[in-house]
């Protein structure tokens, strides 16, 4: 966060693209101003590869003031004589990755803040591949923007470029659907007699499941699909309390099952047919299994650092090969790529497929998830229930908490240097009477991992997106969750 003495202008807000992004609040630090330094920055990236031609995707959500901010981003780009293909209206964020892979673009940006509170908007920055830009990419990038605040950014007036050709509005669904269908039978899943609830959180996935799966048996019945950049009082993020209402709703007993999506709609949940929510880790054990069970596929899978150990246990049985990462997708994508994986995922919803995009789509999940179910009804495994009892009795159980422990925003930066000193100094030597066998220092720097001997595991994390400090957990038992969580808090809390 950016501060200056009381007196005294303020100076350029430093701008550094965490784990998915740079994310900051409306107005503050977030600005038209900013959003264009950063849209320079992805221009000059461009330009010095002389990709000018190749072009770059522009998208956007349903937050705030998204559109506006993607226009500016767009006449910068313009600006620079790059050529810019700009959605037409607010599109799911993997839509922009799809974008991108199918033109040959040089790059993509959207402007998102995904699950952040809705006070927040965001600029994303995707690769040629449709993964997220990863380290170098961002690196580059945040040098330009590093030396380029205080002076007027070059702009080019929308109509003017269109005029000229360098810039082209696009709707992406008829491709999309398309590219789905190589790889799914949608016509299979609009057969099922099947009845499915969708909650889009009010965000740019609105619409898409539905319109998907539209004229076959299957009712699909969706909640929240109006736009409402309040997000209802909540974050757009597909993890309880946020979706108690859906999770409600299916218990009643008029649905088979629930699917979720964020704000952007590049993450996805599951709710099973009595209202229960199925964790985030589930979800990735249940995909994986998709894949070598049903699908009959072997190549690697990557995971963040927070994600299940059912991926090694899974791994073991189907003789796949398990890559782990720091947290965020711009690990995630890049290390799929290197390994041919078939499947990365990440804690917090996000999941990539090497057969599809390198890169989280909430929507593609979720119609993997709804096949993964209706294939385990036909070998005797129904409802969505038994099929996720079917996947603990062969992956072992997994019970997951995370609490957010918010930090006010100034103060961040120095609660994170103490507790980084602070969990090295007193780390634990017991979680809940049980021996530490390891302790982890993540990679990136920013937390630790400690590990019992039954698999079970605490990681403490500081966030790249938001002043929280993230308490993670995964456990052989409810009990035993409970218990770390609780250690967890104490530690980060002092």
């Amino acid at each position: 966060m950016r501060t200056s003495d009381p007196g005294t202008a303020p100076g350029p807000a430093t701008i550094a693209f965490g784990t998915d992004g740079w994310r900051a609040r409306v107005a503050d630090d977030f600005t038209f101003e900013n959003v264009r330094r950063c849209a320079e920055g992805v221009a000059r990236y461009v330009v010095d590869r002389g990709e000018e031609a190749k072009g770059v995707v522009v998208a956007y959500d349903r937050r705030f003031a998204s559109e506006h901010f993607a226009a500016a981003a767009a006449e910068v780009l313009l600006a620079y004589d790059v050529a810019v293909a700009l959605a037409a209206g607010a599109v799911p964020t993997q839509m922009a990755s799809y974008e991108v892979v199918m033109r040959g673009a040089a790059a993509g940006i959207v402007i998102t803040a995904s699950h952040n509170p809705w006070t927040d908007n965001g600029f994303k920055v995707k690769s040629p591949s449709g993964a997220a830009g990863g380290p170098e990419m961002l690196a580059a990038i945040e040098a330009v923007i590093a030396g380029n605040g205080g002076r007027a950014i070059p702009r080019r007036p929308l109509a003017d470029a269109e005029a000229a050709g360098l810039l082209e509005p696009f709707d992406p669904f008829p491709g999309y659907e398309r590219f789905v269908r190589r790889t799914l039978d949608l016509d299979a899943l609009r057969a099922a007699d099947v009845r499915v609830l969708v909650d889009p959180l009010w965000g740019s996935g609105a619409g898409w499941i539905g319109r998907l799966l539209a004229g076959g048996r299957i009712e699909v019945v969706e909640i929240h699909g109006e736009r409402n950049p309040f997000f209802g009082g909540v974050n757009p993020e597909p993890i309880r309390p946020n979706v108690d209402e859906a999770l409600g709703l299916v218990a009643g007993g008029s649905f088979d099952l629930g699917l979720l999506l964020d704000g952007d709609a590049d993450r996805s949940g599951a709710i099973d047919e009595r209202g229960a929510f199925v964790h985030q880790l589930e979800v990735y054990g249940l995909l994986l299994y998709y894949l070598a069970e049903h699908r009959g596929l072997r190549q690697p899978a990557v995971k963040t650092v927070n994600e299940t150990s059912m991926a090694e246990r899974l791994g073991a049985r189907y003789g796949i090969a398990v890559h782990e990462t720091p947290v965020g997708f711009k690990y995630v994508g890049p290390k799929m790529i290197e390994t041919g994986a078939m499947f990365g995922g990440e804690e917090s919803g996000g999941y990539g497929f090497g057969m599809h995009l390198p890169e989280r789509d909430g929507i593609y999940s979720d119609l993997l998830l709804l096949d993964l179910f209706l294939r385990e009804r036909a070998a005797g495994r129904w409802p969505v229930s038994r099929a996720i009892a079917h996947l603990h009795e062969i992956a072992g159980p997994s019970f997951y908490q995370r609490i957010d422990v918010h930090v006010d925003r100034a103060a961040y930066p120095a609660t994170k240097a103490r507790l980084l000193v602070d969990l090295v100094a007193n780390a634990p030597s017991e979680l809940a009477g049980r021996a530490v066998t390891r302790t982890d220092a993540l990679a990136t720097g920013d937390g630790f991992k400690f590990h019992v001997a039954d698999g079970s595991w605490l990681l403490v994390r500081f966030s790249g997106t938001e002043p929280l400090v993230r308490v993670y957990v995964e456990a052989t038992s409810g009990a035993v969750a409970d218990a770390f969580l609780a250690a967890g808090e104490a530690l980060v809390r002092g």
